[in-house]
């Protein structure tokens, strides 16, 4: 079986600086920001890497003493929930009178990531300013590690899994909770091998679709193994994990679950994605697992003038399939109301007679990204951040699926 791992923190999010200097004191004190235009509270929480957990946006509108329904007001003040500390030199457990390794690990990487993507101009270390964000005092789990773990500890109890396919950053991921548990999921990156799919090419640097579908496929396949899902990566490219870049090069290195060549023709090569999945299917199916679903990400090809919202395909004969399309388009409606207001969004839901969608046997849509030849499409490419919130919603889309 093929495992999956996830990053504690997650690097995913273009660098910004803070702009202002944070308001600090012997105490730990709260980072304040202004909103800028076009800001909703995702947008403004990801400029400062701590989206990644729930409870730091519930964190947000307690401070803010906002509902989740309020929207954000341009150069008013906003209370983080990131703590800064003054660092005492010596170490973090003992600057924030923490027991925990895993946890100042955790506390560490946070900083460290920080620093890379020049968000703070200094390490911690430097600057003797620590940046705790909320969930990692108040909302981490103090758990043993599936390599540590005592004899006869559940795999399920473990802390964190490593997973090389998500590259060198982000192969630490953290077990958040169980909701997924028994639940399983086969995902599948549109094209690679010999066929890079719809491609850009008037584009600074030619863009390539199965790239950027990979990426995405890989920040979805965390985001379900952070919640105890069973997750396959159908299509693997051994040289890229998820990345960071604004253009990712195109390659032909993807490989059929990370070991079979693909083969030239397309049909051949649907072939082998669908008889993996049902092969692996089956055998969950014998021991009783019932929820299983397959996920076709691609990005369309269409005129430069033609912009497309995220859209969903299914299968005539799939009545799950169908409610499960239009769950998805639910849900990146709401999310485009909540962090976009008053943009629309037009994203539909459709049958249509797809080999992969008709042929593997769980659950199955397709979903397409966006128009790779419209500029503005192509931001939801092209920036990372932008690339993790699609991962993040499709996620959001699946958890809450009820069959």
């Amino acid at each position: 079986m093929f495992r999956l791992t996830f990053t504690i923190l997650s690097l995913v999010f273009a660098c910004q600086s803070f702009g202002s200097s944070p308001i600090v004191s012997d105490a730990p004190s709260d980072f304040i920001v202004k909103a800028k235009r076009g800001d909703g509270v995702f947008s403004l929480l990801r400029r400062f890497q701590i989206t990644n957990n729930t409870c730091n946006r519930e964190r947000f509108y307690e401070l803010n003493n906002m509902k989740e329904s309020d929207a954000l007001h341009i150069d008013r003040d906003y209370k983080l929930p990131v703590k800064i500390y003054d660092y005492n030199g010596r170490s973090i457990r003992s600057t924030l009178n923490i027991k925990d390794w895993d946890q100042a690990v955790a506390i560490k990487e946070y900083n460290d990531a920080l620093a890379t993507l020049k968000v703070l101009d200094e390490s911690y270390i430097q600057s003797k300013k620590l940046w705790v964000p909320y969930d990692l005092i108040a909302c981490f789990r103090t758990t043993e590690t599936s390599a540590t773990a005592a004899p006869g500890k559940k795999k399920e109890d473990a802390a964190y899994v490593l997973e090389p396919i998500f590259g060198k950053t982000h192969e630490q991921v953290l077990i958040k909770d169980h909701t997924l548990k028994n639940k399983v999921y086969y995902l599948v990156s549109g094209h690679g091998g010999p066929d890079p799919g719809a491609q850009c090419l008037t584009c600074p640097t030619v863009m390539c679709e199965d790239e950027y579908a990979y990426d995405v496929t890989l920040r979805l396949a965390r985001y379900l193994m952070e919640r105890s899902a069973t997750v396959h990566i159908i299509i693997q490219d051994p040289n890229d994990g998820i990345r960071e870049d604004k253009y990712l090069e195109c390659d032909r290195t993807e490989l059929s679950m990370g070991k079979y060549p693909m083969p030239g023709k397309q049909l051949r090569r649907l072939e082998q994605r669908s008889k993996n999945i049902n092969q692996l299917h089956k055998k969950y199916k014998a021991k009783g697992i019932t929820e299983q679903y397959a996920i076709m990400v691609h990005i369309d090809s269409r005129a430069e003038q033609k912009r497309q919202d995220v859209f969903f395909y299914y299968y005539k004969d799939g009545t799950k399939g169908q409610k499960l399309a239009h769950q998805m388009q639910k849900t990146f409606k709401s999310k485009y109301e909540q962090h976009q207001k008053g943009r629309g969004y037009a994203g539909f839901v459709r049958s249509r007679n797809l080999y992969m969608v008709r042929t593997t046997h769980p659950t199955a849509i397709l979903v397409e990204l966006g128009n790779i030849r419209n500029k503005a499409d192509q931001k939801r490419f092209l920036l990372p951040q932008n690339r993790q919130a699609l991962a993040t919603w499709l996620g959001d889309g699946l958890a809450t699926f009820k069959p």
